[in-house]
């Protein structure tokens, strides 16, 4: 190519820039970013409103090594851990649950904004266990799939995977069998729901891999532990759980 034609592909580019700018700054008034949490103007996608950043309780290396749960700034094993050491290899959660952080979950699920999960995504990448081989989403069976038209935690994955440069395997865990809401439900009741509900198409893809478990919320663990449960028979070297919030007090799923 001459450089009369160089020059020319460049006009007509920045032409092109001049022209569409003018559209943008219109769409950019007309549709402005908006706050994940309450949905007021903000100045870019996937950025917090002050009240509702400030509301957020951002998450971090310290608390205990079995399931995550803050410890007043100190790190080691709860109590409960202690008692009952668990299966998988550590929780951990971007920010602890509460009024904003719960919003975002209900918005990606509920109200099909499924930009919100890469809103999520960003914090938890940042939240990447040490190690880690493979993320898989935790899955939704195919009836509530096709009422929903997509799975969250597979959004989530994405962003996820993008950012950290984990790959992600959509298909490798199966939930087989349809279980009710866990919400309302006590602890026991969750863990009986999600009973064999699981299984994994491929164990090659997990052997002696260090799994990442994706979702959003964790909350008592009963649909996580399921999942861990059939990974490790598979022969996974260990399954840590990556999830954008984590319930501190209370319990919900």
């Amino acid at each position: 190519m001459g450089a009369g034609s160089k020059q020319t592909g460049f006009a007509m580019e920045r032409g092109r820039a001049v022209l569409a700018a003018p559209l943008l700054a219109l769409a950019h008034w007309a549709l402005p970013p908006r706050c994940p949490g309450c949905a007021e103007p903000v100045e870019a996608d996937h950025r917090f409103c002050g009240p509702c950043w400030g509301q957020l309780r951002f998450l971090d290396t310290l608390g205990c090594t079995g399931c995550g749960m803050p410890l007043g700034g100190l790190s080691g094993r709860c109590g409960a851990c202690l008692a009952d050491p668990p299966r998988h290899a550590g929780v951990y959660a971007a920010v602890a649950y509460g009024p904003i952080a719960r919003e975002l979950p209900i918005r990606l699920k509920h109200g099909g904004r499924i930009g919100v999960a890469e809103t999520m995504a960003g914090p938890m990448a940042r939240r990447m266990p040490p190690g880690a081989d493979l993320l898989i989403p935790v899955p939704l069976h195919r009836w509530r799939l096709w009422r929903r038209g997509f799975n969250q935690a597979v959004l989530i994955g994405e962003g996820v995977s993008r950012r950290s440069g984990v790959p992600m395997a959509r298909q490798v865990l199966q939930r087989v069998r349809a279980t009710p809401l866990l919400r309302g439900l006590s602890p026991k009741q969750r863990r009986a729901a999600v009973t064999a509900a699981f299984r994994v198409t491929d164990p090659a893809a997990v052997k002696g891999r260090h799994v990442v478990l994706v979702d959003d919320v964790y909350t008592t663990g009963a649909t996580a532990g399921a999942c861990v449960r059939v990974l490790l028979a598979a022969g996974a070297a260990s399954v840590a759980i990556l999830c954008w919030a984590r319930v501190i007090e209370g319990a919900g799923d």
